[in-house]
């Protein structure tokens, strides 16, 4: 199936405006997104969403066409949708612009998940969590059924551990999606639920109402994301070391 990678990327965030923009190892944050994205397999093409002239700028500067969309979407999940309209793909893939070390493997993992389970109409990933990172709740914790389903997604410490018990499996849930092309829509038309009020996910509103999100637990990447202007060291050293 062919499948399509759409970067939502908006200059007003509320924790680090511009953050598209915020240059990493002397590069724009977004260039370094497309430039990993780019590299999968399973992608025709890397598409990056925005509403900001400056963005689409650094965009088309690192090779990338660009969509440009309403400035008023709440989500990254309708912008992307808006984007995914004008396209013919029977997936879209969701690439969060605040992952600068994303690998086209990862993506492909994503891609071939969704591929692989008919009955699901989303699909994500999830990576080992490091123990220290269990009580963090910018670390989205999910737990899987056996078929590689979703049960839930919390930034709570999921599964509890009760005195005594062994430790179990504790994953780190990535933010990245691919969808089945008509599901987006669907999604978007669904009320959000009780769990993703409380918990401020947006994937929790596909479990709550019924539909599975096929999940791929990969190997030999983590996740640094930008949130907030500190992270920015945080990336670059990961950086330094991947050249080392």
């Amino acid at each position: 199936m062919s499948a399509v990678g759409i970067i939502p990327a908006r200059f007003r965030a509320s924790r680090f405006p511009g953050k598209p923009l915020a240059e990493i190892a002397g590069r724009p944050m977004i260039a370094h997104v497309i430039e990993g994205a780019r590299r999968a397999k399973r992608l025709r093409e890397v598409v990056v969403a925005t509403d900001d002239e400056r963005i689409a700028a650094a965009a088309a500067a690192a090779g990338a066409p660009v969509a440009m969309t309403s400035p008023d979407h709440p989500t990254g999940t309708d912008r992307v949708a808006e984007a995914a309209a004008a396209l013919d793909d029977a997936i879209v893939v969701n690439v969060q612009g605040d992952e600068p070390l994303i690998e086209g493997f990862v993506i492909d993992a994503a891609v071939e998940a969704l591929e692989a389970d008919a009955e699901a109409p989303m699909a994500t990933l999830a990576h080992a969590l490091e123990s220290e990172a269990l009580a963090d709740p910018n670390r989205v914790k999910v737990v899987l059924d056996h078929a590689g389903r979703a049960l839930y997604f919390s930034r709570a410490p999921i599964p509890y551990r009760r005195p005594g018990a062994p430790a179990p499996r504790w994953l780190q849930h990535v933010g990245l999606y691919a969808y089945r092309k008509p599901f987006l829509a669907r999604f978007l038309a669904l009320a959000p639920g009780e769990a993703e009020s409380a918990e401020g996910l947006e994937q929790l509103r596909a479990l709550e109402h019924g539909f599975a999100i096929r999940c791929a637990v990969i190997e030999g990447w983590r996740s640094v994301p930008v949130d907030v202007p500190a992270d920015v060291a945080k990336v670059e050293a990961a950086l330094a070391r991947r050249t080392r």
